[in-house]
């Protein structure tokens, strides 16, 4: 095992906050195998790269033999996490939170190392406790240290209306740790006051306080809030070595040494580097720019993904030409045929209302002109290629 400072150096290089100061240190002075709390409540279909900062920070403890302990939130989803929202989230079924678990697990287990693993679900002791565990748990907390919370402070002063089951959120966060024993407890900035709490209920309970370690959070494509599925501004894990690369450059140029220290993992002697040469004008922003989405890609695919990705860039947006391994789909022949059905039928768009939308919104275009029809004869479409947007593409074969 590396030595603490060693471990310290590895571990921390995206972390923006650990508390209380010096206790990280501390703890691996150690030199034992630490349990590192990771909470994850699956109200999302989607792994984001935001959210891949958070498991590179606990596969980090992993590569140093500490335990990563994944705590798969199926109970407290159904509660729904209030950190930085200016309204009651709206509940979800314990189906909705299942189907979402079914389909994100086993793509965080990619991120992570499957040595070291421990994965439990918190519906596991939450489940089960009674109105006297629930009163004996909010007795812990007084309504002051509730309110010290930002935005809870801030709904109150609006008259914005909040549930008590809002206060009840991290009141069940922290009984995770106490449930697993956490040295440690990781998570984005927005769930610092939410850690500390864990960290309070575990003393009263008599166990040590875990020391807590957050990360920034990245900020979307847009370059301006954070990343979020609901927004629609976030790259995938999962997604295509291609539009990966192409998402990447569409990043506003001021977003990217965020981005090439927390989604590409840079270090951050490397990071002021490259910012120094953006400013003194020696490294060009789109150069920069294909630099960290190589890095991107290279990450959640392997290099020569990357290479192909860049590649395909160039050729769809230089030299505005179509991508060579776009799908061929078949629609009969004779007749009209609905140019939404035709999108939707070769997986264009998710449906014939977003291709109608799609259409009116311009953004079709066949073989590189823009097309405002909904209806078309299918033997205009013989051999003609299809694009929605930037990035999709389809070549229409007429049966």
């Amino acid at each position: 095992m590396k030595s603490a400072q060693e471990q310290l150096e590895y571990i921390t290089q995206s972390v923006d906050v650990s508390l209380p100061e010096g206790a990280l240190l501390a703890l691996l002075e150690e030199q034992r195998p630490l349990r590192v709390k990771l909470g994850v409540d699956p109200t999302a279909p989607d792994v984001t790269l935001g959210w891949a900062v958070v498991f590179d920070l606990l596969r980090r403890f992993q590569d140093m033999g500490h335990t990563a302990v994944l705590i798969v939130g199926d109970f407290t989803a159904q509660v729904g996490d209030p950190s930085e929202k200016s309204a009651t989230r709206k509940r979800l079924t314990a189906d909705d939170v299942r189907a979402y678990a079914e389909r994100l697990l086993p793509v965080i287990k990619t991120q992570l190392l499957p040595e070291r693993l421990e994965i439990r679900y918190n519906s596991e002791w939450l489940g089960t406790m009674d109105m006297h565990d629930v009163l004996e748990l909010t007795s812990d907390v007084t309504v002051a240290r509730i309110m010290d919370r930002d935005d809870f402070t801030k709904r109150w002063v609006a008259h914005e209306p909040i549930s008590m089951i809002e206060f009840m959120y991290p009141l069940l966060q922290g009984m995770d740790s106490v449930a697993i024993r956490a040295d440690i407890e990781i998570g984005g900035t927005d769930q610092l006051w939410n850690l500390l709490v864990g960290r309070d209920l575990q003393e009263r309970r008599g166990q040590p306080g875990q020391v807590v370690a957050t990360v920034p959070l990245l900020v979307g494509t847009d370059g301006v809030k954070k990343m979020s599925q609901s927004l629609g501004n976030y790259i995938s894990v999962r997604d295509e070595p291609g539009d990966m690369f192409g998402k990447v450059m569409s990043i506003p140029d001021a977003a990217m040494p965020d981005w090439y220290r927390l989604a590409a993992m840079v270090p951050r002697a490397e990071v002021d580097v490259i910012v120094q040469g953006l400013e003194d004008g020696s490294l060009h922003p789109g150069e920069a720019k294909r630099e960290l989405g190589r890095r991107i890609v290279t990450i959640h695919h392997d290099a020569e993904a990357a290479q192909r990705a860049e590649v395909a860039f160039d050729r769809l947006f230089r030299a505005h030409e179509a991508p060579d391994d776009i799908p061929t789909p078949e629609i009969p022949s004779g007749g009209e045929v609905s140019l939404p059905a035709v999108l939707g039928d070769a997986a264009l768009v998710e449906s014939r209302s977003e291709g109608r939308r799609m259409i009116k919104q311009g953004a079709v275009k066949i073989d590189g002109e823009k097309t405002d029809l909904e209806f078309i004869d299918a033997s205009l479409l013989d051999g003609v290629v299809i694009q929605v947007g930037k990035r999709r593409f389809a070549r229409i074969v007429v049966e």
